[in-house]
């Protein structure tokens, strides 16, 4: 069994001495993001805070902020079920009495999956129910100094399909806070519940909504998890946890409720109703700007007497969404040739913001199988918002992107290899488009034989106006110069200096600092944020029968550009607080 509730875990990271325990009083207003950020940096234990400022509830972060805790929370388990899921797929097909024997232990498991019915006094969920002003004193964290207000950061938000109850969905999807019985519902344009409350306002209709916060963690995996819209996530949490889930049905609302959640949320989003919500300092590392999104209307609140409120940090990779993001990879990959034929491993990396950039390894065995492979890709799921898709045949650990970029770019035909499609759906916190949900996208594939050698070390010279070189892999390299802003054409005439000195580097990156290429977090964070596709990739071209040939080399303009939104940083006042009570907070 999996761990059942979030004290569970608490107990199990206070044994194993990964808990930091802080009872000096701190503020939920920037100061406890900026304690959970420097100890994420270091990768340091999970924080307990016990005196927060303005709430009778202790604070909880940095649950998964390691390999190890995230393996302490769920085990080896679900991966290991996982695969012997989708094993016994080929093994029982076709169908015989033996083959469907030799899997009894498996149907055993199976029978394991699902929802368990409890009584309300077996549900420490209702033991205190609050319906005036449900929010006050609920510890919401402000993580960055330009963001719009406190917001709610692990929330769990669970509706069900109208005229369907048997659909639901669970989703994290942040929520400001706007006071005691109101917040934002920031629900984006691939997301399950966003898919819901279309559905209710075409009926002109409220959505019940129910917030989870605690609980099985298991809960938070499956609520990021990129499952297809048909699976439950209350399912995939109950196969997580390795038995059924207990829940319990909330005596004031439609729904039920997890009966060991910390704090159940209970109220409404009505139909047509738009607020102002954000910025946000968001997992692209940079504010997401104010827009318009529905609004929840909070009728009351459950939680324990003994409640612990749990929250995340999000900002520049690595935080917690990372460690989690490769767990849910590791757990779902087996599924994804079954899902999608023809792709034999795919990785998103969390480096990115997720979005920005996926690779798959897949089947070639006949001609451009590999590109029908990639619109199959493209077509599956929250996978429709990827920006930039890479493709190999060449079996290799996709982790390690160094590895993979070699491996393409000695097999990338620039003139069949490369495809742009513009006017497609982007993530809504990419910005790099200028319109929000807009923006377009990119296909490089690399497979079969190599058809180049790849240089390893700059030896062409200097580059006019470029003062920074340097060596990401080989076949990349990273340049720096002017800013956008002082030299908006300084890709173009890049591009040229290259192709009149013949240069032998098949990719180059433009960026504003050159040293990002010296580790892989900075470098795929740096340039995959920052560049749209069909405005930021520079080539020499050619059309025939409606195709766009490329030529060697490629530039991608990665600059920030004007109109991207700021990058995440601390203010300056609670960088010196925290400086100044940090043997305060970690008493020895």
């Amino acid at each position: 069994m999996s761990l059942t509730d979030l004290r569970a875990m608490i107990e199990v990271l206070r044994r194993e001495g990964d808990l930091a325990v802080i009872d000096a009083p701190v503020d939920p207003n920037l100061e406890i993001a900026e304690i959970h950020r420097r100890v994420i940096e270091e990768e340091g234990k999970a924080l307990l805070f016990t005196n927060v400022k303005g709430s009778p509830f202790p604070v909880v972060t940095n649950l998964f902020g390691t390999n190890r805790r995230v393996d302490l929370a769920f085990g080896p388990r679900p991966e290991a079920l996982m695969k012997q899921i989708i094993g016994a797929v080929d093994r029982i097909m076709p169908p015989t009495p033996k083959a469907i024997w030799g899997e009894r232990s498996l149907a055993w498991d199976m029978l394991k999956v699902g929802l368990k019915q409890v009584a309300p006094a077996s549900a420490p969920i209702l033991e205190v129910c609050r319906k005036e002003r449900p929010l006050q004193g609920l510890p919401a964290l402000t993580s960055w100094h330009l963001d719009g207000g406190p917001f709610v950061t692990l929330p769990l938000v669970y509706t069900e399909q109208p005229g369907h109850r048997k659909k639901h969905n669970l989703g994290m999807y942040r929520m400001q806070i706007f006071d005691d019985s109101t917040t934002g519902m920031h629900w984006q344009i691939h997301k399950g519940g966003g898919f819901h409350y279309y559905e209710a306002e075409k009926r002109n209709e409220a959505l019940p909504v129910s917030v989870f916060l605690g609980g099985p963690p298991a809960l938070i995996a499956a609520a990021i998890a990129p499952v297809p819209e048909h699976l439950p996530e209350l399912m995939l949490a109950s196969l997580i946890i390795g038995g059924k889930l207990p829940v319990v049905q909330d005596p004031h609302g439609s729904h039920r409720i997890p009966a060991h959640a910390e704090f159940v949320i209970s109220g409404s989003v009505q139909p047509h109703v738009r607020r102002p919500e954000g910025p946000f300092g968001d997992h692209f590392g940079y504010y997401s700007l104010t827009h318009d999104f529905p609004v929840f209307n909070v009728s009351h609140m459950w939680h324990r007497k003994d409640a612990i409120y749990p929250a995340t940090i999000v900002g520049k990779p690595r935080q917690e969404d990372y460690y989690l993001g490769e767990f849910l990879q590791r757990l779902l990959s087996p599924a994804f040739p079954m899902a999608m034929p023809g792709v034999k491993d795919l990785w998103a990396y969390a480096e990115t913001g997720v979005h920005a950039l996926a690779a798959a390894i897949v089947r070639e065995s006949y001609s451009r199988e590999a590109l029908a492979t990639a619109f199959r890709i493209l077509g599956e799921g929250q996978l429709t918002l990827t920006k930039f898709l890479m493709i190999t045949d060449q079996p290799l650990d996709l982790a390690k992107f160094d590895v993979l970029l070699e491996r393409i770019l000695e097999r990338f035909n620039p003139e069949t290899d490369l495809y742009v499609f513009d006017k497609t759906s982007h993530d809504t916190l990419d910005y790099t488009s200028g319109k929000l949900n807009h923006g377009s996208k990119a296909v490089m594939l690399g497979v079969g034989e190599p058809v180049r050698e790849l240089p390893g070390h700059y030896e062409e010279g200097p580059i006019d106006e470029i003062s920074g070189i340097e060596v990401y892999c080989r076949g990349c390299l990273v340049v720096s110069g002017a800013a956008y802003e002082q030299e908006p054409e300084l890709a173009s005439r890049l591009l040229a200096r290259l192709q009149a000195n013949s240069t032998r580097w098949p990719l180059v990156m433009l960026v504003d600092d050159a040293s990002i290429a010296r580790a892989q977090t900075p470098f795929l964070w740096t340039v995959f944020t920052r560049f749209n596709p069909a405005d930021d990739i520079y080539a020499g071209m050619n059309v025939s029968r409606h195709h766009i040939g490329y030529d060697l080399p490629i530039v991608i303009d990665a600059r920030m550009k004007p109109g991207y939104p700021d990058e995440v940083v601390a203010r300056e006042d609670i960088v010196e607080l925290v400086d100044r009570r940090w043997n305060e907070y970690f008493r020895t």
